[in-house]
């Protein structure tokens, strides 16, 4: 097991699809930019599900991209989310791989629903709970035709939210409809 300096438990997954993620991602040209599609869907999500926060995350060898984001106030900015919130600025586009759950979600390639994070103790060390403050998880993975998963669109809340069923059944169908916009976009039907 994996301690950080403060004591707790590091469990962020080995990833080993990683390189071909990102050579996917590339191709697809995904990743690199935030984009007013994803921003949208992003906003979607968060209407369905009535979370806070929503992201559409691409995951590479050693950050996360929200190419789509939607905070509370709407705003975004281009920094780090940990040290964003860390310094009371607005939440940004980048985090890095071992803060969140979404690399556990990519890794495993199934859907993820955390009600209380604090009631899993290898979820609830991670630096987000501290740093930011979240409380409640639920992600899907976003896996492609060619059987990459490219990342995850996830929801999150720094209050306990009692998703249950029909959160996961909505945060699965959505990421299915977001994979299909991928693939319109792929084939220059987007």
């Amino acid at each position: 097991m994996t301690y950080d300096p403060t004591g707790h438990l590091l469990l962020t997954p080995i990833d080993k699809d990683a390189p071909a993620r990102v050579q996917r991602l590339r191709e697809l040209g995904l990743g690199e930019r935030p984009e007013p599609a994803f921003d949208k869907f992003a906003h979607r999500l968060a209407e369905v599900t009535g979370a806070p926060y929503s992201m559409v995350n691409f995951i590479d060898e050693n950050r996360q991209f929200f190419a789509g984001l939607h905070t509370p106030a709407g705003t975004h900015s281009g920094s780090d989310l940990g040290a964003a919130a860390a310094g009371g600025g607005g939440v940004g586009r980048f985090m890095a791989r071992d803060h969140g759950y979404c690399p556990h979600v990519v890794v495993r390639r199934k859907a993820l629903v955390l009600e209380d994070v604090c009631d899993y103790p290898r979820f609830a060390g991670n630096p987000v709970v501290d740093e930011i403050g979240i409380r409640s998880y639920m992600g899907a993975p976003l896996i492609d035709r060619t059987g990459v998963a490219l990342g995850t669109i996830c929801v999150v809340d720094t209050d306990v939210r009692p998703w249950g069923r029909s959160g996961l059944e909505t945060i699965k169908a959505m990421a299915a409809e977001l994979v299909e916009q991928i693939h319109r976009r792929e084939d220059g039907m987007f």
